[in-house]
């Protein structure tokens, strides 16, 4: 089941809006075996231009769903953003699927990512930190946590390589490709 957490910026949610959401993101649960117990954090932004953004965050135990879409309609965006969670999700399961296979009956882990929260900074910084993360690093080759980085929609991604228990990070080149830093 999930647990929605619907914000509204320059928007005041209504209950027809509330229930829009609700009845379109509900659609992803049929996509899990299980009854997921999950909360579903939806961000709804209105702009001067009347663009409006919607964002879709919801972390489960394996992985973190998000997606974000922009249209002057924001029930549309709403669809759009369902439409994105959906292949996120086929994806994932088809990578998870053939991973499993191939280590017949290991499990795989993804690291969750827990935000901590904003941290104050003072003027005399040279380099404030504005935003703070911690996260578990899970043991994991660099394709499951190339995938675990696209999922989120990051550039980069820190993990546990599972071979050398060494941390390592994978991350985008400008040509669309991947790239691996090892530590020593």
């Amino acid at each position: 089941m999930l647990n929605f957490n619907i914000r509204g910026e320059n928007i005041e949610v209504t209950p027809a809006i509330r229930d829009y959401v609700e009845s379109k993101i509900e659609k992803i649960e049929r996509y899990f075996s299980n009854g997921v117990n999950a909360n579903a954090n939806v961000n709804l932004k209105v702009y001067n231009d009347k663009q409006t953004k919607v964002e879709v965050t919801i972390p489960l135990k394996n992985v973190t769903l998000r997606a974000e879409e922009r249209h002057v309609d924001m029930y549309a965006a709403i669809d759009l953003i369902v439409d994105k969670l959906e292949r996120q999700i086929r994806k994932h399961k088809t990578k998870v699927n053939r991973k499993f296979r191939e280590r017949e009956g290991t499990g795989v882990y993804f690291a969750n990512e827990v935000v901590n929260g904003q941290n104050g900074s003072s003027e005399e910084e040279e380099f404030p930190v504005v935003r703070t993360k911690q996260f578990d690093l899970k043991p994991m080759d660099s394709e499951e946590a190339i995938l675990q980085m696209n999922l989120l929609g990051h550039d980069f991604y820190i993990f546990t390589d599972a071979e050398t228990n060494g941390t390592n990070i994978v991350y985008k080149r400008r040509d669309g490709k991947y790239g691996l830093i090892e530590t020593n």
